[in-house]
């Protein structure tokens, strides 16, 4: 069960248009120095003004002003993250919450979340702190060394930057996560996957599980739904899977945004050519929020057909979510087809993996058990 270690309240927010341009937004000097400000990493000064590099958006931040995460801000032409320390979200989540069915099951995660987000999603659930600038919700200050000692006296084995947009505060969940390794404690993020490859090699190198957010196969519902675009959040999925890291897809099926099920069909494909055919691939039920309020619950027959053709085109473990008495959250050994694991909601009720291999047939189950 989920534990609040801090109750929190986050105003209303402003919505903002999409397009495809980055969100500029102005700062006076008087605010930025009260500001928390930290150092930002992947950037570099042009005649223009600053060209920031951590993800594929590159927003040109002129001084005094923000990029589209609402986190970079250009400071006398040096770059600086508003988004470090300043933690808007803490609690103790079950790790098949993120959703992770694979990595560590039935432990707790410490999760963490900082206000900011490179996409503009319609469809966001955590749009109070995602879409806001991170002091402008309530806050917490916290340093890296005592979210690492948090998690380890709350008998975590694991920290997960999660909730907002792990990127948006990428140089506190990059410095976390070193010291978390040290301490032998797993890093997990939850993100878009909208990272460009440098930092994202840096950052690979402490993470140990990923689950990335797979909006659609279909790049100009990508824009449109999110402001960002499909190709490298694929390129991310590349480099994960490469570099070692555990990882896992979600892909929220939106009535008449992303249930097209030749396009499901065309992004299993994609992932079975490309050898993810035992990563984990969540399913997930959409409900109206935000902007989408107006749309109706996904039908399960939507998620159970999509499930079926991902098996059909060669993906081993295949999930639904966000349903109640359906059996998608079980795993079943890919070999034998006995049930493995049994889950409801987020409570593992039933585990019959023992060293990484099933319990009837000694198949190996891909994981990190």
């Amino acid at each position: 069960m989920k534990t609040n270690l801090y109750s929190l309240q986050f105003a209303d927010i402003k919505r903002n248009t999409i397009n495809n341009q980055p969100e500029i937004n102005l700062y006076s000097l008087s605010m930025l120095n009260k500001l928390k400000l930290h150092p930002a990493l992947y950037w570099e000064l042009t005649q223009d003004g600053i060209k920031c590099r951590l993800c594929p958006h590159e927003c040109l931040i002129k001084k005094e002003k923000i990029g589209i995460c609402k986190t970079r801000v250009n400071v006398e032409n040096k770059l600086f993250t508003k988004a470090f320390g300043n933690i808007c979200s803490i609690s103790i989540d079950p790790i098949e919450k993120k959703p992770l069915f694979h990595f560590s099951p039935s432990s707790e995660t410490f999760s963490i979340a900082i206000g900011g987000c490179t996409f503009r999603c319609l469809n966001c659930q955590n749009y109070s702190i995602s879409q806001k600038d991170p002091e402008s919700v309530e806050q917490y200050y916290l340093s890296p060394e005592q979210i690492v000692t948090k998690a380890i006296k709350n008998n975590c084995n694991s920290i997960s930057y999660t909730y907002s947009e792990p990127v948006a505060f990428f140089e506190f969940m990059l410095e976390t996560a070193n010291i978390a390794r040290s301490k032998g404690i797993n890093n997990i993020m939850v993100s878009n996957g909208y990272i460009n490859h440098k930092p994202l090699a840096e950052l690979s190198q402490y993470l140990d599980a990923a689950n990335i957010d797979l909006k659609t196969f279909d790049n100009t519902i990508y824009k449109k739904i999110s402001g960002g675009s499909l190709q490298p959040v694929l390129d991310t999925l590349i480099m994960l899977h490469e570099k070692g890291v555990w990882l896992e897809i979600t892909y929220l099926i939106i009535p008449e945004w992303s249930d097209n099920l030749n396009s499901i069909r065309e992004m299993c494909n994609w992932l079975f050519a490309n050898n993810f055919s035992d990563v984990p691939l969540h399913f997930s039920r959409f409900f109206p929020t935000y902007k989408l309020d107006d749309l109706p619950p996904t039908p399960v027959e939507i998620l159970v057909k999509a499930m079926e053709i991902a098996k059909q085109e060669g993906i081993k473990y295949v999930y639904f979510g966000n349903v109640r008495e359906q059996n998608g959250e079980n795993t079943y050994c890919y070999n034998c087809k006995e049930l493995l694991i049994k889950r409801t909601g987020f409570n593992v009720l039933e585990n019959h993996i023992s060293n990484g291999k099933c319990n009837y047939c000694n198949s190996i189950v891909p994981g990190m058990w």
